[in-house]
C-alpha cells in the first residue's frame, strides 16, 4: 500500500468514525469540543557562504503550522496537522530540483508550499498500549536512525502503522510498518517521497533508575532509491555515573548493517558511538564523543542512515548528509553553558575517513538560544567548516530563528 492510499484510508476511517460518533449525538459533540487546537510560526534567516558557488545564499523563510487533536471516543482519537512554508527572501536553491534556475546559490532545503504533515487515528487498547494509523511523526531514540528532520521547515513524516506498548514492567516496545517516507524536499519533486516497505522495531529496557538498554532492528526496502535499502541491527546503552559533586552521562552504541530488499550491492558496515558528558556544576557541562560510520566491505557502499535527522549529527554545516565512501570518524568536543535564560553551546569536530588515512576537515559550531514566557523562542546559530579536500569545500552558515507556539 503506497503512502497516498494509506493517507486516504486514514481519512476514510476518520470520516467513518466521525459519522458513527455523530449518531451518538452528545458523545460526538463532547469528543469534538474537548479537542485541542495548536498554531505555531517559525521564521528563519539562513546565510550560506560556500566555496565553489558564484553567489552566497540568503534565505528568509517562515512556516505556519496548524493542528487539531480531537477528544477521545470509545478509545479512538484523531490528529491532523497542516503546514505552509513561505519564501520572504529567496536568494537560494531549495534543493532536489525545486529551484532549477538558482543553481548559482548553495542549497537551503526549505521549499515553499503546503503540506499535510500529519493525519492519523489513535486507538488505545488500555493505558499502556496503543496503535496509530496514518501519516505520523516517528522519532526513535536520539533520531540517529529514524527521525523527523525537525530543523528543516518541511518536516519528514511517515505513512504507516505504529504499535506501542509499555505493558511489561520497565519496558517500552515500538513497532512501525511504513509504506511511504515524505521527505523534506516537498511534493513538487520526485525525491520528495519514497515508497518503501519498512519494518522498524525498537525497545527500551530500564535496567535501574540510572541505566537503560535499547536494542533495535530496522529493515528498509526502498522502491525509489535502491541504495537506501538497508538492514540495521544495533543496541544502545545510556546511563549516568557519579563524579564528585557532579555526574557523567554515558552513552555507548553499536550497530551492524548490510544490504536489504532491492539493493543491487552486497555489503556490510558497522556503526559505533561512544560519548561522555560531565556536568561540573548547574548550567555547565563538557562532553567528548567519538562517532564512526564505517566504510563498507564493497567499495562505495558505506554505513548509511536514510531516515535519520541528519542535521543533529556530524556538524551543523551538513557536509556529510551522505556518508563518504570511506566512511567517517567524527571526534568532537562539546561545551554547554547556561547563563540566566540563555543557553550557549559550542562544538568542535574533527572529521576523518574510517578506512584509510584521509582527513575531511574540521568544524566549529556555536549556538545561543533563549525561551520567552514559554511561548516564544530566539536562536542564533553558526557553523564554520574548514575542508581538507576539494570534495568538501569550506562552508560557513549562519541562522537567526524566531518561534511562536500556542
Amino acid at each position: 500500500m503506497n503512502g497516498a492510499k494509506l493517507a486516504l484510508l486514514s481519512a476514510v476511517l476518520l470520516s467513518s468514525s466521525v459519522t458513527a460518533v455523530a449518531d451518538e449525538g452528545g458523545d460526538f459533540k463532547t469528543a469534538l469540543t474537548s479537542g485541542k487546537a495548536g498554531i505555531s510560526v517559525r521564521a528563519r534567516y539562513e546565510h550560506v557562504d560556500q566555496d565553489g558557488f558564484f553567489e552566497n545564499a540568503d534565505a528568509m523563510t517562515a512556516r505556519l503550522r496548524l493542528n487539531y487533536r480531537t477528544g477521545i471516543w470509545n478509545s479512538l482519537s484523531a490528529f491532523a496537522e497542516f503546514d505552509y512554508v513561505f519564501h520572504i527572501l529567496d536568494d537560494f536553491n531549495s534543493g532536489a530540483g525545486n529551484s532549477p534556475n538558482k543553481t548559482q546559490y548553495p542549497a537551503v532545503v526549505d521549499p515553499k508550499g503546503a503540506d499535510l504533515n500529519q493525519l492519523y487515528i489513535d486507538y488505545a487498547f488500555d493505558e499502556n498500549s496503543s496503535v496509530r494509523l496514518g501519516r505520523q511523526r516517528i522519532l526513535l531514540d536520539n533520531q540517529r536512525f529514524v527521525g523527523g528532520v525537525g530543523w528543516r521547515q518541511n518536516e519528514q513524516t511517515y505513512d504507516g502503522l505504529t504499535v506501542s506498548s509499555k505493558a511489561l514492567p520497565k519496558t517500552a516496545l515500538s513497532y512501525s510498518y511504513i509504506t511511504n517516507v515524505r521527505r523534506i524536499f516537498g511534493d513538487d519533486v520526485p525525491s520528495g517521497s519514497n515508497d518503501v516497505d519498512a519494518h522498524l522495531l525498537n525497545a527500551k529496557f530500564a535496567i535501574n533508575e540510572s541505566w537503560s538498554l535499547s536494542p533495535y532492528f530496522y529493515f528498509i526496502d526502498n522502491d525509489d532509491v535502491a541504495t537506501f535499502s538497508t538492514s540495521t541491527l544495533g543496541v544502545r546503552i545510556v546511563g549516568t555515573l557519579k563524579a564528585g559533586e557532579g555526574s557523567v552521562a554515558v552513552q555507548a552504541e553499536f550497530a551492524t548493517q548490510d544490504d536489504a530488499g532491492n539493493n543491487p550491492v552486497n555489503y556490510d558496515a558497522q556503526y559505533l558511538h561512544l560519548a561522555g558528558a560531565w556536568s561540573l556544576q548547574p548550567g555547565l557541562s563538557l562532553g567528548l564523543d567519538f562517532e564512526s560510520l564505517g566504510g563498507g566491505t564493497t567499495p562505495g557502499m558505506s554505513f548509511r542512515t536514510p531516515l535519520a535527522t541528519l542535521h543533529a549529527f556530524q556538524g551543523w554545516a551538513d557536509m556529510f548528509l551522505t556518508t563518504p565512501a570511506g566512511g567517517i570518524d567524527d571526534l568532537f568536543a562539546t561545551v554547554k553553558f547556561k547563563a540566566g535564560r540563555w543557553n550557549l553551546t559550542g562544538v568542535y569536530h574533527d572529521f576523518s575517513a574510517e578506512t584509510g588515512s584521509g582527513d575531511y576537515g574540521t568544524e566549529i559550531d556555536l549556538s545561543l538560544a533563549t525561551a520567552i514566557n514559554g511561548n516564544y523562542g530566539i536562536l542564533f546559530k553558526a557553523a564554520a567548516f574548514n575542508g581538507d579536500t576539494a570534495a568538501y569545500p569550506d562552508t560557513n552558515k549562519f541562522w537567526i530563528m524566531f518561534t511562536a507556539d500556542y
